[in-house]
Parts: structure tokens; sequence; C-alpha cells
């Protein structure tokens, strides 16, 4: 048997009956608003002591609760308007934090790990880190951008991939990666920052500045492979095998075998939980709201995850539900 598979039979054999529940909801729904409202109370400071929860916040974001502490990925809650998608691309929109929206959300927060400094994943960081004293973790563009926002370099940690960070009940391993391409094989925004600029004011101040993966590894708990993006450099994927893969639906196909590429370097996740789908400009309401052709792309990737990994569970998460692996 290749080690692949016996690595693979292994951790599969110890978890046979594995669930992902929203509640107590078994893993097996592939379809936005299926997943049944958590038992647990809902409300950010309602958590119970050990338990583990994932938040879906859009977008790539999400918020993990760890017993007494909690870990931000990727939190965009502004979801301002751009004309992204519904025409025309505001480049020069002004970066507006809503802090409205943020402050019932945000009591508390331990970590940040950014993924990519685009506007839709960085924007709300440097507000909520100051607001609630997290440490941020990113690249060294995200570590500039910190101190243009006024943070301490107390406060940023830069990281380039390869770091395993130890948070006593949980670690995290830092994953090199790559920003996805559009259909003209470019990447919107392009570009690092390698000195703090002046603070940024529109969404084009806010460059791509490389891109990180993150596994979350909980004692006793699942671990947890989050993407910002849809690109994979899949041989920093080796001996990862995480539980669950929070997967960055791809949007053009530019690039190639994306998901096989991901899915095999992840050794084909039990779970694979599909994000960056919804239209992230619009309020954080359920049913997530899917751009027609986003709708399309949402259903291939569906499809070609049951195809390329038919043992693993495709779970569509809906906002604010958590979801216990």
């Amino acid at each position: 048997m290749p080690s692949l598979d016996r690595r693979r039979f292994l951790r599969d054999a110890a978890a046979t009956t594995a669930l992902v529940s929203a509640g107590s909801l078994a893993a097996g729904v592939a379809t936005p608003a299926q997943a049944a409202p958590s038992t647990a109370a809902s409300t950010p400071t309602a958590r119970r002591k050990g338990a583990v929860s994932f938040r879906w916040w859009g977008t790539a974001g999400w918020r993990v609760d760890i017993g007494d502490r909690t870990v931000l990925v990727d939190p965009f809650l502004s979801r301002i308007d751009t004309g992204l998608f519904s025409g025309p691309f505001r480049t020069d929109t002004p970066l507006t934090v809503r802090t409205d929206v943020i402050d019932p959300r945000v009591d508390r927060a331990t970590t940040v790990l950014v993924t990519h400094t685009h506007w839709d994943h960085f924007m709300d960081v440097p507000y909520i880190a100051k607001r609630t004293g997290a440490r941020v973790f990113g690249t060294l563009t995200a570590y500039h951008l910190g101190l243009a926002y006024g943070l301490p370099s107390t406060q940023l940690s830069a990281v380039k991939g390869g770091e395993v960070l130890d948070f006593g009940d949980h670690s995290v391993e830092v994953v090199g990666s790559l920003h996805s391409r559009n259909p003209s094989y470019s990447v919107a925004f392009p570009g690092v920052r390698v000195s703090p600029p002046p603070q940024p004011a529109t969404i084009a101040d806010l460059p791509e500045g490389d891109t990180l993966g993150y596994l979350l590894r909980v004692d006793g708990g699942p671990s947890v492979y989050f993407t910002g993006a849809s690109d994979v450099a899949e041989r920093n994927l080796t001996g990862l095998a995480p539980d669950v893969a929070m997967v960055a639906m791809q949007n053009a196909t530019t690039t190639g075998d994306y998901l096989p590429r991901l899915l095999a370097g992840l050794d084909y996740p039990k779970v694979v939980v599909p994000v960056h789908y919804d239209n992230f400009e619009t309020a954080l309401q359920n049913p997530p709201p899917v751009a027609p052709t986003d709708r399309t792309r949402l259903n291939e990737m569906i499809a070609a995850v049951r195809r390329i990994s038919p043992r693993s569970r495709v779970l569509v998460p809906e906002y604010e539900t958590a979801y216990h692996f």
C-alpha cells in the first residue's frame, strides 16, 4: 500500500464516526441553508468552556472559539460596496470600516491570522486588533500595513511559511501559498510593502502582499487548514493531512488543476468546506447571497470535490452558524 494511502487509512480508521455538526447535524450536506442552528448559544460571548466552534463570516473569514480563546482568520465584516458584483468595479472605493457591524460580533480575539492583504481580507484587521489587543500574524506586507495603521510592532508578527506557533491548547502552522489568477492570468492589486506606507485610504492601497495558508491544530480536537485564495503551492502541503479544509472557490480556470493538486496535497481531507463563494458586498444574512455565475462555479466545485475525493464530505457553510468538527 503506498504511504499516502496508508496514512489516510489510519487517519480514517480512527475517525470512522466523525461528524461535522451545527448542533448535531452530520456533515453530509452540500447545499447552503441546510445546516440546523447550533444548539449552543449563537452570541459570541456565550461559549462553553472547552468547546471548539467555527463560525464563517463570509469571504475567507472565520471566528474560531477554542475554550476561552478566540482565533480570527481574515475577518472582513464591513463588506463595503466596491461595485465588484454590481459593476463597475471602483478601485478608488474608500476603506470604510463598519464598526456598527464589527463591534457586536467581535467581543474578543487573541489571535488574527491574515492570509493576504487585499481589502476583503485585511481591511478590518487593524481596527479589530486595536479593539481587542489581538496579535496579528501575516506577511511582511501585513506587518508594514499594520504599522501604517498605528498598531505597535509588539502586536504584529511577520511570518513567511514553515513556522509552527505553539499557543498551549492549539498550534498554528504557517504555510506558504499563492494567490489566484484572474482570466487575464494576473493578480488584482499585486505588490508588497517593504516599509510602512502612508495609511491606506482606498482598496487599491491594499495589495496582495504574498499569500499564506494556516493549519490550526487543536489539542484533542480537529486539525483545520484555512485558505484565502484559490491557488496552491502543493509541495508546501506535504505532511499536513488536515481533518478539515476551508477551500476558496476558484473564479477562473487559469490556474491549472487547482482542486486536484490541493486535495491531493492535503491528503484528501475528511471534510471540505467551500469558502469565498458568496457576494461579500451585501449584508451578513442567511442564506448567503451568491451571484448566478458563482452559483454555477460552486456547484461545479462541489461536483469536482466529490469526483476527486469521494470519501470527503462537503459542507457548504452558512454565516455565523457554529460548526463543530
